[in-house]
């Protein structure tokens, strides 16, 4: 079974690519959407979190507008709130491969927004970056409710550069041009790597340790 990770910088359209991938019959494994049922009500992480930021829980579920009103200009805050979901968030990867590889799918992939940052790159046997140009990038993400040009600044300064990301690619999937072009090259990606050597599974402990290894651009 093949392993691609799935990751592009904010307001790249990722989240567009993963239901592309999905369509084409590939499981993919979405690290946003765990989180969000890890602070969800009855969520895992639920208890953690109130005793790390106390407060945050509002009737069993965690209020994200609050806590991320404390951890998004504290970093060391930040990195708590990582020490506690990551380990979940990883654990509930694991899951997923499992039930793909008993299923012989050929290739899954796992959709995190921080692949590089984190080091989870080396989970992967490939990676698939979603790219668009950067007026593009930051019409889509200024749209968004609650953001501002600050926010947006401050949330590219934790992100790997772009340019970085392209660099690093194995694919690249190009979101500026409208579905068609995404949707071709995706469609080769996954063609090419159905038939492609894998080497991530069984997974390496090492590659999956608590935490991974941060690294910066």
């Amino acid at each position: 079974m093949v392993i691609l990770g799935l990751t592009g910088s904010i307001g790249m359209g990722k989240t567009t690519t993963a239901r592309m991938l999905r369509r084409l019959g590939v499981p993919v494994h979405d690290s946003d959407a765990a989180v969000h049922r890890l602070l969800a009500a009855g969520g895992a992480a639920v208890p953690a979190v109130e005793a790390a930021f106390p407060g945050t829980v509002r009737d069993g579920a965690v209020d994200r507008a609050a806590l991320g009103a404390i951890v998004f200009a504290d970093p060391a805050a930040l990195a708590r709130l990582e020490a506690l979901l990551h380990p979940l968030v990883t654990a509930g990867a694991l899951d997923f491969l499992r039930h793909c590889a008993r299923r012989r799918c050929p290739v899954a992939v796992l959709d995190i927004p921080l692949l590089y940052e984190t080091g989870a790159e080396r989970r992967c046997d490939r990676v698939l970056v979603v790219s668009a140009p950067a007026l593009i990038q930051r019409q889509r993400v200024l749209r968004r409710p609650g953001m501002t040009p600050a926010k947006f600044a401050a949330i590219l300064a934790r992100q790997t550069p772009d340019a970085e990301k392209r660099r690093r690619a194995d694919w690249l999937i190009p979101s500026g041009l409208g579905r068609g072009p995404a949707l071709r090259a995706l469609a080769r990606a996954i063609r090419l790597e159905r038939s492609a050597p894998a080497g991530r599974w069984p997974p390496n402990a090492l590659h999956w340790r608590r935490g991974g290894r941060r690294r910066h651009a």
